[in-house]
């Protein structure tokens, strides 16, 4: 196990080198533009080329991710060239805002999908049939639609709950609840139907073993075969499909947060964009690639140790 861990983490390490690297190469393409921007109406070939030299960004782009990369490790990740602000400050309340959001969505798309995809395995029929429909408009509806169907019905129509805005819950944890309801119900909403039908079919899969109707002559009863042996036996592929569905809800939170105004790590990530602040993209990259290694590496962990031949690979 420790082995397989630490191969893992390996593997982590070298996807995070590959991605990050890749990311500053293909901005390098973009330095003018950013000097450019930086500059205003005093921007020309001598100003452009002067505020890189300056900035260090005419050296080859090995060379800058090396620095980079040693600057990560010793905590650094340079400042914004448009405002001055530390990367490093300026992230972190973003990206809890962003996990605010995604971190309810992804339980509550675990637990519904645990249920519904367990329910449409065991009972079949109707039930079955129900299910896969409530899977299927999961699928089919985005979460963007859903969004703005949420704020028409709870915050413009029943005022229930705010259209726009985030309360820290540091702040007040009753307004933090109601800022973000709406924004995880819109994305648990394709979260759970992803994962309910992975469950389903593994579920199928599991029920029709040997060792399931060895148990059942033996008069053990369904509910316990299905808690303590099939659900833990179909957990490793279900915890593949969590870890994909947290890099998908991450992704969504970029749609999700414009919707309603959000100010977290996709609405930064955003305009940033739109800047093309160097530090702070890479700082970005960091963070993003790092969150989603670090999750992926938890989800194989945990699959190894509940499948045994998972360890082989």
């Amino acid at each position: 196990m420790l082995l397989f861990t630490l191969r893992r983490v390996l593997f982590g390490i070298v996807l995070f080198v590959i991605v990050s690297f890749t990311t500053m190469w293909l901005l390098s393409f973009s330095f003018d533009s950013i000097i450019g921007s930086k500059l205003g109406a005093a921007a020309n070939v001598d100003s452009i080329a002067a505020m890189k030299a300056d900035l260090g960004l005419d050296r080859p782009v090995p060379v800058l991710y090396v620095e980079w990369l040693n600057n990560l490790v010793h905590g650094d990740l340079g400042s914004s060239f448009f405002t001055g602000q530390p990367v490093i400050e300026a992230l972190p309340s973003r990206l809890a805002v962003t996990l605010s959001i995604v971190g309810p969505a992804l339980i509550i798309s675990a637990i519904v999908a645990i249920v519904l995809g367990t329910l449409a395995a065991t009972r079949g029929g109707a039930v079955d049939k129900a299910a896969q429909g409530l899977m299927l408009t999961g699928y089919l509806i985005p979460n963007l639609l859903i969004a703005i169907v949420l704020v028409v019905v709870f915050a413009v129509n029943l005022q229930w709950l705010p259209a726009t805005g985030y309360t820290p819950l540091s702040e007040d944890p009753g307004k933090w609840l109601q800022s973000i309801t709406l924004p995880v119900i819109a994305m648990a909403f394709g979260g759970a139907a992803n994962m309910a039908n992975q469950v389903r079919g593994t579920m199928i899969d599991e029920l029709r073993k040997d060792y399931i109707r060895t148990l059942r002559t033996r008069g053990v009863p369904m509910r316990a075969i299905i808690i303590r042996h099939a659900l833990r036996n179909a957990a490793g592929p279900a915890l593949t499909v969590f870890g994909l569905t947290f890099i998908t809800l991450f992704g969504a939170a970029l749609f999700i947060e414009q919707v309603f105004a959000l100010p977290g790590f996709g609405t930064y990530s955003f305009n940033v964009a739109l800047q093309g602040d160097f530090p702070v993209l890479m700082g970005l990259t960091a963070w993003g690639v790092g969150l989603t290694i670090g999750v992926n590496l938890l989800i194989d962990v945990a699959n190894g140790w509940l499948n045994p031949k998972a360890r082989q690979y």
